[in-house]
């Protein structure tokens, strides 16, 4: 196995090879580069997870098969799944690409419940951090949701609770593609990543070469710097609305007193903690609104029949 031209990552200190982890592997040169990698580290207990989205036929059953042989050849556990991804999006009402994130978040979910193994590896590399940056920009996001994607992040769906690690989030497509070609590594390529019809590709293919050329210089480094910087800032809002955001309700006259900033992200971060994520601004906004001691609504529309109510100086969800 030859040596790997990734710098050493400060991330899996906290990580130690000789625990149990997940890792999602769908088969494109990123998971399998990351897979690579860490079992040249030594991660020798890794449960390979891969999701089949039956979106493309014939070549989404070839892409389970293809991991399944690369779990069995490294003496890996492997744990394959399918979902129909298309009549999720439709029952859903949700995009094809929102719809296979929830598939693929749910099945993660339920083999860290099966397996008792709570952290989760995924490949997503600084190229997929700028992309993801500038799509949440453009949908109106604050800082925080700009910086969303981090190298190691907890997410919570009732108890059971999953921390996500991306050890390569400081590491360029471009360095990824010289890892394969120096491992000689194989791969599936995904030719949907071609298809200009997911935002995503557009950013890719043309926003942002389009930018590039305009400005005449390379602007994905600077993006990742922002998002870095942003990131902790909103770590230090995080730990000033702890108190409030952890309670099952929030005091209406405690959090009255506080900036209008620290409102918000106490409102954003108590609603994720009930499960009730990427909410829009106005959303938030209607929330605050409920602190109004004028305020004459006492309630507000959350995603999925969901309600936030105000009632004896305290709101909830519903």
């Amino acid at each position: 196995m030859k040596a790997s031209p990734f710098p050493a990552s400060r991330i899996l200190k906290n990580f130690p090879p000789s625990h149990r982890y997940l890792v999602g592997v769908s088969g494109g040169r990123d998971s399998v580069a990351l897979l690579h990698w860490l079992t040249s580290l030594c991660y020798r207990k890794l449960i390979v997870c891969h999701l089949d989205h039956k979106l493309r036929g014939r070549s989404s059953q070839a892409d389970a098969r293809f991991v399944a042989s690369v779990a069995e050849k490294l003496s890996l556990d492997s744990e394959i799944a399918r979902s129909d991804v298309r009549t999720l999006a439709a029952e859903s009402k949700l995009s094809i690409e929102t719809a296979a994130r929830a598939a693929r978040f749910a099945f993660f979910l339920r083999v860290a419940r099966q397996t008792r193994c709570r952290t989760i590896f995924l490949g997503h590399h600084a190229d997929d951090l700028v992309e993801t940056a500038l799509l949440n920009l453009f949908r109106g996001a604050s800082p925080g949701g700009v910086a969303a994607m981090r190298s190691v992040s907890v997410r919570r769906i009732g108890k059971t609770e999953l921390t996500i690690v991306r050890p390569l989030l400081g590491i360029w497509r471009r360095e990824i593609d010289l890892y394969v070609k120096q491992n000689n590594l194989v791969f599936r390529e995904d030719a949907t990543n071609t298809d200009l019809g997911p935002r995503r590709n557009r950013i890719r293919h043309r926003v942002l070469p389009y930018i590039e050329k305009q400005l005449g210089r390379d602007v994905r480094k600077a993006i990742w710097r922002v998002t870095q910087i942003w990131a902790e800032e909103e770590d230090l809002l995080e730990s000033l609305v702890s108190d409030q955001a952890d309670a099952s309700k929030l005091e209406v006259v405690s959090l009255r007193k506080i900036p209008v900033a620290l409102q918000r992200r106490a409102i954003v971060t108590w609603l994720r903690r009930h499960g009730i994520r990427n909410v829009e601004f106005d959303v938030v906004e209607n929330i605050r609104d409920l602190l109004d001691p004028q305020c004459k609504g006492a309630k507000v529309n959350l995603p999925r029949g969901r309600y936030a109510r105000r009632r004896a100086k305290k709101i909830f969800i519903e």
